[in-house]
């Protein structure tokens, strides 16, 4: 469905927002691209969907060239943005308007809409502007939106910010749902745990270049041998204490500071409990929580950002 070889992208010809980028899209498959802020995601995506033109490299998206194929791409895919984007009208005007901007027949528009409406939770404010609405319900309004037309492609940008726990869920199960019917999905996040439910597969982006990509399985498969340590203290300086920390593991593990809380990544839990019990009676600091748990998405993607980058640099 989509293909990068070699895509690069500057905004001011100093510096690549795409460098080197590589991967593959496949047929009814949820892709997720996380990373940071100011990783390339959103460069990436625009890209995709034929808002910018890449400085080099090779793009295709359901075989064609965005650069020279854009309306024809445009009329199969479906975006939702980070910014807002809404017409002067109320939730179901809204909709009804997508529907006849996309040529949808009268009785079909209103079938979907009535769904939509249900699906998404918004019948109490179908006749509400959709400028007064919450930043949750502005942003349901906005992926329920793009059902009302048929597409092969849906691209969402961060498309559960300003939604509560419940919506949320609501929303990446319906994605779900029409990614069963056949739909494929490109989907950035920061929420590695909804990256983790709704995925097949994800690449780790970070300074525009892709670390890693693979199937979730396989991810942590390679990042198996490994163990994580969640550790908060209670009381004295926790960043000295972390600090202190990271010294006594040198390279044998990652201690990734968050607050008073930190996520160690190691080899050797044994090793690393045995120093942080020994760290924590020779400088007085309190252990509040002390856990060594499997690997998650999000352990990847620290692991995958901090080994690439050389330095111990977190994430946002």
């Amino acid at each position: 469905m989509i293909s990068a070889e070699d895509l690069r992208h500057t905004y001011d010809r100093r510096h690549f927002a795409l460098d080197g980028v590589r991967f593959t899209v496949r047929r009814g498959e949820v892709f997720g691209l996380l990373g940071r802020n100011g990783a390339g995601k959103s460069t990436l995506i625009k890209a995709m969907t034929t808002l910018i033109q890449p400085t080099s490299g090779s793009l295709r998206v359901l075989g064609m060239d965005p650069a020279r194929d854009g309306q024809k791409i445009r009329r199969r895919i479906g975006v939702v943005q980070q910014g807002e984007s809404f017409d002067f009208t109320t939730v179901q005007g809204n909709l009804d308007v997508y529907g006849v901007l996309w040529g949808v027949p009268r009785a079909e528009r209103t079938r979907r809409r009535e769904r939509l409406l249900a699906q998404f939770e918004l019948g109490d404010v179908r006749k509400r502007r959709a400028f007064d609405l919450s930043g949750g319900q502005k942003r349901r309004v906005q992926v329920a939106r793009e059902f009302m037309h048929d597409m092969e492609i849906l691209f969402l940008d961060e498309p559960t910010v300003g939604l509560d726990v419940i919506m949320r869920r609501a929303l990446l199960d319906s994605i779900r749902a029409e990614v069963r019917r056949g739909l494929t999905v490109v989907f950035t996040t920061h929420n590695l745990e909804e990256a983790d439910y709704l995925c097949d597969r994800v690449a780790v982006l970070d300074e525009g270049r892709i670390l890693v990509q693979d199937d979730l399985e396989n991810l942590k498969r390679l990042y198996g041998g490994k163990k994580t340590i969640d550790l908060t203290v209670r009381d004295g300086d926790a960043a000295r204490f972390y600090a202190a920390l990271s010294d006594a593991l040198g390279a044998r593990a990652s201690v990734r500071p968050t607050g008073g809380s930190a996520v160690i990544l190691t080899d050797d839990p044994r090793e690393a409990l045995a120093k942080i019990v020994e760290l924590s009676q020779t400088t007085g600091v309190q252990l509040e929580w002390l856990n060594v748990r499997l690997n998650t998405l999000e352990d990847v993607f620290l692991r995958s950002v901090g080994h690439e980058g050389g330095e111990d640099r977190g994430a946002a």
